[in-house]
Order: C-alpha cells, then sequence, then structure tokens
C-alpha cells in the first residue's frame, strides 16, 4: 500500500492540502456548465498550472481535477465512457506537478458525490454506486494518486458505497462530508453521527473531515463537533472551507473571505482539532499562502467556543449553533467517553 501520505503524518503535527481546483480554472476560461475533467486531456496546461500555483507556495496534499469524474456526472456531458480516461489524466497532471516540486508532494485523488439519490430514496442502488465509484478509483491509481479523497459527501449511505467502490484502488482513503447551516449535512447528518459512521467504514479511513459548506465559521463548528466524537491522537481530523461566505453577484458567485480570515480559520481549525488544514469553493494559492504563514510555529490552543469562533469568523446561524451547544453540553456523552479512553 502506499504509505506516502503517512509517513509525512508520522513527521508533521499537521500537513497543508491545497485550495480550489474549480475556482482557479473559471479564471482560466472554463465556462459554467462545462466539465472541468475534460480539461484534463484538452488543457492540461491550464490544470497543471492550478497544481503548480498550490505547490509552489507549499501545500503538502494536491487534489486532482476529478471531482466529477464519475459515470453519472460525467454522462450530463456524453463523456460516461471516458470514465477511466478522465481520471487517469486529471492523476498525471497532479503527480508530474507533485515529482517536480523537489519535495514530498501526496497527490490525492478526488471523488465527489453521484448527484444521484440512493436506494430507497432514489433509484442507484448501493452495488451501482460501488461499482461507479470504483471505476473512478481504478482510473486515479492508474494516473499515480497516493491517496483516494472522497469529499463533500452528505448521505451515510452513499459515503459507504464510496468507500467500498474506493477499496478497489488500494489505496488508503480519505473522507469529508459537507455539513450546512443546520448543523447538518443536507441528508441530515451530523458531526457525531459522521464521525461514528467514518469509523465503521470499511476500508477505515486513514483522515476524515469536513469540507465545503457555507463559511469557515460553519466548517470550524463542524470540526468542534467531529473532534468530540473521535479517538484523541488518533484520528487525523480534515478541515477543508470554504473562503468566506458565497454571495451571488453580478450573476456569478463570489467568496467573501480575505487571506486575513482564512489565517483566522486555520489557526482556530487547529485548536478544534484538525490536522490536515486547507481550503475550498473560492480559495486561490494567496489564501493558502495565508494559511501557512499562520500556521507555521503556531502552537494550537484549546478547542475555541462557539463565542471566539464568531468573534473571529463571522456570525454562526441559529441552528448550527443550537446543534453545537446541545451536543457540547451533553448530547454526544458517548464520543467524549471516548475520546477520554483514547
Amino acid at each position: 500500500m502506499n504509505d506516502r501520505l503517512q509517513r509525512l503524518l508520522a513527521d508533521r503535527p499537521y500537513l497543508i492540502a491545497d485550495g480550489a481546483m474549480g475556482t482557479n480554472l473559471f479564471l482560466r476560461g472554463l465556462a459554467t456548465g462545462d466539465a472541468p475533467e475534460l480539461w484534463n486531456v484538452e488543457h492540461p496546461d491550464r490544470v497543471a498550472e492550478v497544481h503548480r500555483g498550490f505547490a509552489a507556495i507549499g501545500c503538502d496534499i494536491l487534489l486532482t481535477n476529478t471531482f466529477g469524474g464519475n459515470r453519472h456526472r460525467l454522462k450530463l456531458h456524453k463523456f460516461e465512457h471516458r470514465v477511466r480516461e478522465l481520471n487517469a489524466a486529471g492523476a498525471r497532471i497532479a503527480r508530474g506537478v507533485a515529482d517536480a516540486s523537489g519535495r514530498a508532494i501526496v497527490v490525492a485523488g478526488s471523488i465527489g458525490p453521484t448527484g444521484e439519490l440512493l436506494m430507497p430514496l432514489g433509484a442507484l442502488s448501493f452495488e451501482e454506486a460501488r461499482d461507479c465509484f470504483a471505476e473512478q478509483a481504478e482510473g486515479l491509481a492508474e494516473g499515480g494518486c497516493d491517496v483516494i479523497w472522497i469529499e463533500t459527501m452528505s448521505a451515510a449511505n452513499e459515503t459507504e458505497a464510496a468507500a467500498a467502490g474506493a477499496a478497489a484502488a488500494g489505496l488508503p482513503i480519505i473522507t469529508t462530508m459537507t455539513f450546512d447551516t443546520n448543523g447538518r449535512t443536507m441528508m441530515g447528518v451530523t458531526p457525531a453521527e459522521a464521525a461514528r459512521l467514518f469509523h465503521d467504514l470499511t476500508p477505515r479511513p486513514l483522515a476524515f473531515g469536513s469540507n465545503c459548506g457555507t463559511g469557515p465559521a460553519e466548517l470550524v463548528a463542524s470540526i468542534l463537533g467531529l473532534a468530540r466524537a473521535s479517538h484523541a491522537g488518533a484520528d487525523v481530523i480534515v478541515a477543508k472551507g470554504n473562503c468566506g461566505i458565497p454571495e451571488y453577484r453580478d450573476g456569478k458567485i463570489h467568496f467573501s473571505g480575505t487571506p486575513a480570515l482564512m489565517a483566522e480559520y486555520a489557526r482556530l481549525a487547529r485548536d478544534a482539532g484538525a490536522r490536515i488544514i486547507g481550503a475550498c469553493c473560492g480559495s486561490q494559492p494567496e489564501h493558502l499562502k495565508a494559511i501557512i504563514d499562520a500556521l507555521k510555529d503556531y502552537e494550537p490552543g484549546p478547542p475555541p467556543d462557539l463565542t471566539i469562533v464568531e468573534t473571529r469568523l463571522g456570525a454562526l446561524t441559529a441552528s448550527t449553533k443550537t446543534a453545537e451547544l446541545a451536543t457540547a453540553g451533553g448530547g454526544e456523552g458517548e464520543g467524549r467517553r471516548r475520546r477520554r479512553r483514547g
């Protein structure tokens, strides 16, 4: 099994994941509605340029341009027969940048949701979803990935299917879910429930956490919930938050986050328990550079309370605060007891 990521985690207190791929491809000409994965073969130089921007400032993990590279997403563009080709190509681009950097950089094969609902809510069976993810993971492994990075999940059964499918690649996996402004995923999973799900997955993730969502304040709140239900000192938690709050202006999505805000987010994420920290939608190299600078020589403090999170990162929704306070106040005693036992 590839152990590049394990070795880095053993040597360092934290690692820096990269920022947004889609945001940076749009800045290079990707049109709304186009399949970013097609650029792995049509414009590999532009995809590599995004990776080089993050590698140059010191990111330790590069996620491939394959988030929507499964047969169901690609079918929307009539490319469902090109799953393995496009994923392998995306992995090769990132692998080439990582290998040319002169230092150890992990290439993580990005796998996002199918966009379909699994039974009984939808028509997609668990087995069909598993095979879909296996096809994608095998392409990523062929292209040279070190780890399969399953991200932005909201349903427990789809997360389980993705992990089972990713096992076909024979690589370690990382899994993250997205928690919205209700303190839950779109399908109702809380951070504490997600932690228990991650612990029970087969194969067991090397790391797990939260990504995307609404903004850095909500992201840090979800990390606090995950950490309380995790095994202290044993679990590696991932934080990859959006660059501020998304706003719709002039027909486009804009993100309000500044480098200074993302630096604050990074330190609070470390305080909350994260060991892999990066950024998601809206983030560019300058935001990741601020994260790197903020964490250099930083000694994490105690987990922040919600007042600190709001003061430094912005307001949380009432529903997130209610959910977080209920959990912190005893709603997930099992997770806290497990953490004390280590």
